[in-house]
């Protein structure tokens, strides 16, 4: 998927005109790849593929040797600087040619100690600048999908439920946790995901009570719950999907908590559009587990926005620190559950396209009927 990124740049430099700041230094893989179209991705906190510095006029991508070549090809609408002795040293270049005084910096991302190396040698080259923390610059505009970006997530969907049926059919009592895991990592890769967008979580049994449980040794067994939370990602953007299933005949609880958490994420996904605030999103599905009796045992939020990451923006929270107005054009998910621990938990997960008059419903892969 080729993506033109100008206009990206160009909302994000309206942005630093708001902000009366004469740059942005990007050091966020994911919001790199947003700007530029560079698509190597940072596995290391301590090792990085290259920063971009977005100005008022200029695009610079800040690389070395080993992917000078790869960053050429994918940003050509970034000028390639490759550095031999190091990333500041030539931030410090360019800070001093294009004559920045006030340059913002992404704080989530930028490590303390990478944040005083360059604001030493910015020092020792002696240039006078104000190094301004920020929050959210390049993540609001990732909010809102454009038409290519909905096409690939909905391709990524599409894989996860292929592969989610086809591991659903082969799952029998006594495979372990970590094999059913790997099985669905092995078929996404192999029927032509990128990679998973997160490792799977298979939990079984009591396991299921934990919302993000590790798959170990534990064994598959009838009769107890199994929640599968897995995505592909395809052109770099992540799928994330939840079903619980059960293996032999369903119990009366098990039965008894599914309907509530499919009830829940009904009336959720009725209720969602955009202008909403988050937090009365997430009231929407926390409200009908409330009154279940079981709102001590839904204790995440609601959903969580779906991109090039697979958590970003928007939040949909209980926390009214994190509310925000849900705007048309994001893609959110939609995933109550309810966790008992001893026994195990259910959750159920879609993703959700956000218009003006309502929420679309991206995941086509149904559920139990009783």
């Amino acid at each position: 998927m080729v993506i033109d990124v100008k206009p990206r740049l160009a909302a994000l430099r309206d942005s630093l005109a708001a902000k009366n700041l004469d740059g942005l230094l990007v050091a966020s893989t994911d919001n790199r790849r947003y700007l530029s179209g560079f698509t190597a991705r940072d596995e290391l906190l301590t090792e990085t593929c290259g920063w971009l510095l977005i100005t008022r006029r200029e695009a610079f991508l800040i690389t070395d040797f080993r992917y000078q070549e790869w960053a050429r090809q994918e940003a050509p609408h970034c000028e390639v600087k490759v550095y031999k002795d190091s990333l500041g040293a030539a931030l410090a270049e360019l800070l001093r040619a294009g004559g920045l005084r006030r340059l913002g910096f992404e704080s989530a991302y930028l490590s303390v100690r990478n944040y005083q190396r360059l604001t030493e040698i910015a020092a020792d080259a002696r240039l006078e600048m104000e190094w301004l923390p920020q929050e959210g610059l390049v993540e609001e505009l990732r909010e809102v999908k454009s038409s290519e970006e909905v096409t690939a997530i909905r391709k990524a969907l599409r894989l996860t439920e292929k592969v989610f049926t086809e591991v659903a059919a082969w799952l029998a009592p006594g495979l372990s946790e970590r094999r059913a895991a790997w099985e669905i990592e092995r078929r996404l890769r192999e029927e032509g995901s990128e990679g998973v967008a997160f490792p799977p979580i298979v939990a079984a049994g009591p396991n299921s009570a934990r919302p993000h449980h590790h798959p170990g040794e534990a064994v598959i067994r009838p009769g107890e719950p199994i929640i599968i939370d897995m995505g592909a990602r395809l052109e770099g953007y992540c799928a994330d999907m939840t079903r619980t299933l059960i293996l032999g005949e369903p119990t009366p609880r098990f039965r008894e908590i599914y309907t509530l958490v499919r009830q829940a994420q009904i009336r959720a996904e009725e209720g969602i559009k955009a202008g909403l605030n988050s937090v009365d999103a997430d009231a929407l599905a926390r409200e009908v587990i409330v009154r279940a009796g079981h709102g001590e045992a839904f204790g995440h939020s609601l959903g969580h926005g779906v991109g090039l990451a697979v958590h970003e923006a928007p939040s949909l929270s209980p926390h009214k620190d994190r509310a925000s107005t849900l705007k048309a054009g994001s893609i959110a998910t939609v995933e109550p559950g309810v966790y008992l621990p001893g026994w195990g938990g259910v959750r159920l997960e879609d993703m959700v396209l956000i218009h003006p008059d309502g929420a679309e419903v991206l995941t086509e892969l149904g559920f139990y009927e009783w």
